[in-house]
């Protein structure tokens, strides 16, 4: 309770400031609100008055809401890497992976959103969401499809874990966060385990260019990562239907003309095709694009894009086990010590000041 009632001082202090407290006795109260140590029964009393203890609990369900929807996000990408790895290139390539998902997320969003009310939304939030969609959808989903001929699930999945580095970065360069000595030794660890996995694939690779594959997954992480940070401010602006209507409607276009001839030649769409390919194709249409999608603009609404990307750890773990598991890699020394270096980057990156605690 004592923790909940700090986390609202800022908000109780606001009101009293208003003169909407008129049950406060002393300004005394204020003081100790302030800092942070008053409770008593008193105080308990007047939140309940002045609804701020409802207020608060809002304020913490939305933010689970968030973790929630970010969570099952990163359990579906997790799934769909190993999945993806074995339709890809086989049954059907990259481009027109790419091209498939986009259409039918559109289908199924603008279908969806004729069923709410409609929300309209400015040509700056239109441009906005047409490099969110460039970015986020084409971009990411392109390069992670193309990964796929080339490297592991596994490297894929590791390399995804830098994201928060990533996204911390771009906070220092476009939002001009300070760059503290946790916040560079983090970026340090980070890439020193993507390199890792990077040069040392090249030697013992198992695709046709392995190193290649390593390197789109770190393009993957980038484009994934401006999208996080560009979306952020129309994603409390509008809602998950909305966004995701406009995006997917922006990526279809942009990537049907260059995914339609090898959709025409695809084995998956063959008389021959078994129905357990077909259902893996589902996944990664539905589940991994529809709904995953969805669910993204609910947490980037609910919580920071550095918190959403720090769910990107999970990913990892399902994929390495599922992709060593069905054979797909294996279980090598370079793996585990990338991974303690990309995760101790993540934390360390994580736990540095913003700018505003420095202020502070």
């Amino acid at each position: 309770m004592l923790k909940r009632l700090r986390r609202c001082n800022v908000t109780i202090v606001f009101l009293f400031l208003q003169g909407k407290c008129p049950n406060v006795e002393s300004l005394n109260i204020l003081e100790e609100v302030e800092k942070g140590i008053f409770f008593s029964g008193q105080l308990v009393v007047l939140l309940q008055k002045t609804g701020i203890r409802s207020k608060c609990d809002f304020m913490t369900k939305e933010k689970w809401e968030g973790h929630i929807a970010i969570l099952f996000t990163n359990l579906i990408f997790g799934l769909n890497t190993p999945i993806a790895k074995t339709v890809v290139p086989v049954w059907i390539s990259p481009t027109a992976l790419t091209a498939l998902r986009m259409s039918f997320a559109t289908l199924i969003f603008w279908i969806i959103a004729s069923f709410f009310p409609k929300e309209k939304v400015s040509r700056k939030d239109l441009v906005i969401l047409l490099f969110g969609a460039l970015f986020g959808l084409v971009g990411a989903q392109l390069s992670f499809a193309t990964a796929l001929k080339y490297t592991s699930p596994v490297n894929i999945s590791l390399i995804a874990a830098m994201t928060p580095v990533v996204v911390m970065l771009m906070a220092a360069i476009w939002l001009k966060e300070p760059i503290t000595f946790k916040k560079a030794a983090g970026v340090a660890a980070g890439v020193a385990g993507a390199l890792l996995l990077i040069f040392h694939s090249s030697g013992a690779a198992k695709g046709p260019n392995e190193m290649l594959g390593n390197l789109l997954s770190v393009i993957n992480i980038i484009t994934y990562g401006i999208y996080l940070i560009i979306t952020r401010s129309v994603s409390l602006r509008y809602s998950p239907i909305t966004l995701m209507k406009w995006m997917f409607l922006f990526s279809a276009l942009f990537s049907l003309p260059l995914g339609w001839q090898d959709l025409g030649t695809a084995k998956a769409f063959s008389e021959m095709v078994p129905l357990s390919v077909l259902g893996r194709i589902s996944y990664i249409v539905f589940i991994a694009t529809g709904l995953a999608y969805f669910l993204v603009p609910m947490a980037l609404k609910r919580i920071r894009p550095t918190t959403v990307s720090m769910y990107n750890n999970a990913q990892p773990l399902i994929a390495s086990t599922i992709a060593i598991t069905i054979g797909q890699d294996i279980f090598s020394w370079d793996k585990p010590l990338a991974a303690v270096l990309v995760f101790s980057g993540v934390y360390l990156v994580t736990q540095s000041k913003s700018k505003e605690e420095l202020k502070g």
